[in-house]
């Protein structure tokens, strides 16, 4: 059986009955059985997935099927699934079944999604590299040895890879694009608030955000057709109404586009991507887009605002996780406060821990102005500035990561170059826009490169039209 892009080929071929989707599941479930060694994987949900895939067949054969119908997808390690496992790739929360299903899990039920396993992922969504998790490190499928990027590498790699057809992941400061940059993907981040986070375990609550992971900018399109819209379990979702962004994909309209200049001149963006990029602004220009290069001076507070604010927020979040509640519990304590001392440090990781004492820290007396408030200040002035661009252009044009896949191992020993690999994926989070990473074919060394383009809030069909005729 070959490797399908798109859900539209699946369907064409259930429709003319040379495809069942018990077959595609069972082909899907021999890739992830050939596949183990990435690690991609932390379960698959072989008996509701077989179950599910009946139900939808019979579906189809009654013309009652959903949107999704012979779409196979995995969810992200820290999306709830009723009466399924989920950890957020922690020994905090090793066992721990789900009572409820998250919102995007109902919706992709409702249309008749495949849901067939839980992927790895960094440790409460927290890395760039996917080296944080309780389960072990995920490879890339190009080269097992590099990372696939963070926090949902194992999204990326389950698509890469050929183990199922779209994934969900969950994008706080890039944990969608950067992985999928990796991996040679297509990531979408959705504007804050236009999908519910209902369901999805908390890393840092004003930036998370669901996005899907796609060979195709169709899937990415109607997935996030599905998704989006209104919820009465998360009060930040938008009720504004949901366009049908598969039927705005055919779009020829020429666009105006902003490069941020300090991203593309930056030392630390590799040679190989600068040249790919440079190349791709041209290729633009030839099809009659206006592209022009713009100064965006606040590029060196990105990273800064963006760990301070999210380690506050983490800090804030992870306090639930105590021993008591539910979690991990030691079982030798001899008081209540050794108790929630020793469940914490025996059941979060080295990353998770740093960044809680980060928030922990900026959240304090004495320095909650400094550190908390200042980045606030910050935050306020780049979403403003964006804003201004987007008076001018209708979309931004930057480099998704610094580097290719690095080695595995290579940078965990400093937290600060991890963390720097965030540099240009952080704008989008930090202000709220729609960003997307499309991939750019390969370096010399047969790596994937990507692109970042960024659209104004709530444009996602702006955005995904224009990314349609972008890889076209």
């Amino acid at each position: 059986m070959k490797k399908y892009s798109s859900l539209k080929e699946i369907q064409t071929l259930v429709s003319q009955k040379q495809l069942t989707l018990p077959d595609l599941l069972a082909y899907y479930f021999k890739q992830i059985k050939n596949n183990e060694h990435l690690n991609a994987f932390n379960e698959v949900f072989f008996y509701s997935a077989e179950v599910q895939a009946d139900v939808v067949q019979k579906k189809i054969e009654e013309g009652t099927q959903g949107k999704l119908a012979g779409m196979i997808i995995g969810i992200k390690d820290n999306i709830c699934y009723k009466d399924h496992i989920v950890t957020a790739s922690s020994k905090m929360l090793d066992g721990f079944v789900s009572p409820y299903s998250s919102t995007v899990v109902q919706r992709l039920l409702q249309e008749d999604a495949i849901i067939i396993g839980r992927l790895n992922c960094d440790e409460f969504a927290m890395g760039g590299s996917n080296e944080t998790s309780y389960f072990g490190a995920v490879g890339n499928a190009v080269n097992p040895e590099l990372v696939p990027g963070g926090s949902s590498g194992g999204s990326a790699v389950a698509v890469q890879a050929d183990m199922c057809l779209a994934a969900l992941g969950t994008d706080t400061g890039g944990s969608v694009r950067q992985p999928a940059a990796f991996c040679g993907q297509i990531g979408l981040k959705p504007t804050y608030g236009r999908i519910s986070r209902y369901g999805v375990i908390a890393y840092a609550s004003s930036f998370d955000q669901v996005g899907p992971i796609t060979s195709s900018v169709e899937d990415a399109a109607l997935l996030l057709q599905v998704l989006a819209g209104a919820d009465d379990h998360d009060s930040t979702v938008s009720s504004l109404s949901v366009p049908d962004y598969p039927a705005h994909l055919n779009s020829s309209k020429k666009q105006k586009i902003a490069v941020l200049k300090e991203t593309i001149d930056s030392e630390a963006l590799d040679p190989e991507i600068k040249a790919a990029i440079l190349k791709s602004i041209e290729e633009l220009k030839a099809k009659g887009h206006a592209v022009e290069y713009v100064s965006f001076d606040l590029l060196d507070y990105l990273v800064p605002a963006y760990y301070i604010l999210t380690t506050a927020e983490a800090s804030s979040n992870l306090s639930r996780y105590d021993g008591v509640h539910y979690g991990h519990r030691n079982t030798e304590a001899k008081s209540l406060n050794e108790l929630y001392k020793l469940s914490r440090a025996e059941g979060f990781g080295d990353e998770v821990k740093r960044r809680i004492l980060l928030g922990t820290f900026v959240l304090s007396a004495g320095y909650y102005d400094a550190y908390y408030q200042k980045a606030q200040q910050v935050r306020r002035l780049i979403r403003e500035k964006l804003d201004v661009l987007f008076e001018d252009y209708d979309l931004i044009l930057s480099p998704v990561a610094p580097t290719p896949a690095f080695k595995i191992g290579d940078n965990m020993q400093d937290p600060l170059v991890m963390y720097m690999a965030d540099i240009f994926t952080v704008l989008p989070s930090l202000s709220g826009n729609p960003a997307i990473a499309l991939p750019l074919g390969n370096n010399e060394s047969g790596l994937p490169l990507s692109i970042q383009f960024i659209a104004k809030h709530f444009e996602e069909d702006q955005l995904l039209a224009f990314s349609h005729a972008f890889l076209s």
